[in-house]
């Protein structure tokens, strides 16, 4: 069975940066990376990389920044006021946090601390990187519809009562 639409994917993988430095892998997560194929839910050069391919397939990837995590953006970079935090919290370079703007929830993380001026980066950390994937493909089946629907695989363990009982945390 090939890769496609609406099929439920599992690979392991390595993933590392322009450096070779190794940034992620399956191994490290415990599981293998499982996803349903055609609704964004991986990045975008990788998913079209898998298209086609079929379970004991093997492949290294190599994906631009712009089909990966996107260019890095300066104008995601902007200077808060200390008034914004809680008052005596301690703001170091390094620190993630969340903000909200009126574009929406954005993952920061904070680059300078200047007396009062806080300079956040609210870019992905991998924006700009060129990724290379070294994928094996385990598994290729029909996504079911309720995975579809709720646009990621259901593993029966983990989801026992998905949803209904909140086992996948979807709902």
């Amino acid at each position: 069975m090939k890769v496609s639409k609406d099929h439920a994917v599992s690979f392991d993988y390595e993933v590392r940066n322009s450096r070779s430095e190794l940034l992620d892998s399956s191994t490290q997560a415990g599981q293998p990376m499982s996803y349903v194929h055609g609704y964004a839910s991986i990045v975008p050069g990788l998913e079209k990389a898998l298209e086609g391919k079929m379970a004991g397939d093997q492949l290294d990837v190599t994906v631009p920044p712009v089909e990966a995590y996107g260019l890095r953006d300066e104008r995601r970079m902007g200077q808060v006021e200390r008034s914004i935090f809680p008052q005596g919290a301690e703001i170091k370079p390094g620190m993630r946090f969340q903000a909200t703007s009126q574009h929406g929830a954005d993952n920061v993380v904070v680059v300078a601390v200047e007396g009062d001026t806080i300079t956040v980066d609210a870019n992905h950390p991998l924006a700009g990187e060129t990724l290379t994937f070294n994928v094996t493909i385990r598994d290729v089946r029909p996504a079911t519809p309720e995975e579809i629907a709720h646009g990621h695989v259901h593993h029966a363990a983990a989801d026992e009562g998905c949803c209904g009982g909140g086992g996948c945390g979807c709902h």
